[in-house]
């Protein structure tokens, strides 16, 4: 990557970034300048997409050097861009100010539109079976600013295509509702007018279902789209591939729905994520548990052809035939189902493939040197 212009601040743990309304408010006050040049700054990051470099020339010659000296205008360090040979997906890997290596990837639709699926955590306290970052262990939560500057470098990257991203889904690495924090001010952040002013009908949060915070998060944010990583509607299979279902039992799952339902608009669907693997949940018979654990509500379901990931030879992904039987049992019951086209498999677009091995040996250098301090 070229090296970034002297006037322009690396992002470090402890410097405050663009996106931090109250560090920002702090340094124009005691650089004494107007609120409105902090506006123009953030226009042309956030809705032009230039670059921190150019951006800067947006404020007065006199100010330039010493705004960008308090104020990081990037959280993360663009490392590497894998484009896939067969479809439209970009895997994008960034490292944090600690080292650690985080991925989001770029989903072009032969339509135009472009999706961006955005990374939570360095992680997983999930530990689902099937997920490649749920096997690399819990390092820590993302900062909001980190979350945020995967959609700034995305729509840079995709501003010479004359493209921007459409939309916006937390699908990444990490479970969203454990750093349900820093997702909240993200998610404030994307869709002010002072900020990326995303659509809240653009946004689609996934959570393996942690209901608590899931209820919490749509009571703040009614309009942005929800969905839930089922696989299974028997209890047994769900608590075999997702460990974190012994908590949350498909009993008060279905409620946690229900009561999203009423919070919503009658126009929005919660959807459910239906990973389909052979011999686990894709019999007729695992179709009509779903059909009944979903009668009157108000879902949409997503059936999600399996990426193999390392370390998981005892998953496969059902056939191609059997997914479609599955989907056309389900919509003879009158249940909405889409089965998705899996992109981008020849760049591991399997959530947290890359960057596994490279934060594992992180983490372990880091805990030798603390326990030799």
């Amino acid at each position: 990557m070229p090296s970034l212009p002297l006037s322009i601040v690396r992002p470090t743990a402890s410097t405050p970034s663009i996106y931090e309304d109250k560090a920002v408010e702090q340094a124009r006050r005691v650089l004494r300048f107007d609120p409105g040049l902090v506006r123009r700054l953030r226009t042309a990051l956030f809705k032009h997409n230039r670059s921190p470099s150019d951006a800067l020339l947006t404020l007065p010659v006199q100010l330039r050097r010493q705004f960008s000296s308090q104020i990081a205008l990037t959280a993360l360090t663009l490392c590497e861009r894998f484009d896939s040979g067969i479809d439209g997906a970009s895997k994008l890997i960034f490292k944090t100010a600690e080292g650690y290596a985080i991925e989001s990837v770029l989903l072009r639709a032969a339509t135009g539109r472009v999706a961006l699926c955005v990374s939570s955590q360095i992680g997983c306290a999930a530990k689902c079976d099937f997920c490649a970052t749920g096997r690399m262990g819990m390092a820590h939560d993302l900062s909001a600013a980190e979350i945020l500057d995967q959609v700034a470098q995305a729509n840079r990257q995709l501003s010479a295509e004359g493209r921007r991203v459409r939309n916006l889904v937390f699908m990444g690495m990490g479970e969203p509702l454990h750093n349900e924090q820093s997702v909240s001010e993200a998610l404030d952040f994307l869709t002010s007018a002072q900020g990326f002013h995303h659509p809240h009908s653009r946004i689609l949060l996934s959570t393996v279902g942690v209901a608590d915070a899931l209820e919490r998060m749509a009571e703040r944010f009614p309009r942005v789209n929800y969905a839930i990583s089922l696989h299974a509607a028997d209890q047994a299979v769900r608590e075999r591939i997702i460990p974190l279902a012994k908590r949350y039992p498909l009993h008060d799952l279905r409620g946690t729905v229900s009561r999203l339902n009423a919070l919503q608009s009658d126009r929005t669907t919660v959807m459910l994520e239906y990973l389909m693997l052979a011999g686990i949940n894709d019999a007729p018979e695992d179709a009509d548990r779903l059909i009944e654990w979903s009668r009157t509500l108000r879902v949409h379901l997503n059936l999600i052809p399996y990426n193999p990931v390392d370390d998981a030879p005892h998953l496969v992904g059902s056939d191609r035939a059997t997914i479609e039987r599955f989907g056309e049992r389900l919509k003879a019951a009158g249940l909405p189902t889409t089965i998705r086209y899996s992109m981008g498999r020849d760049v591991d677009a399997a959530c947290g493939q890359l960057v596994r091995r490279e934060n594992r040996a992180l983490a372990r250098s880091t805990a030798m040197a603390s326990a030799l301090a």
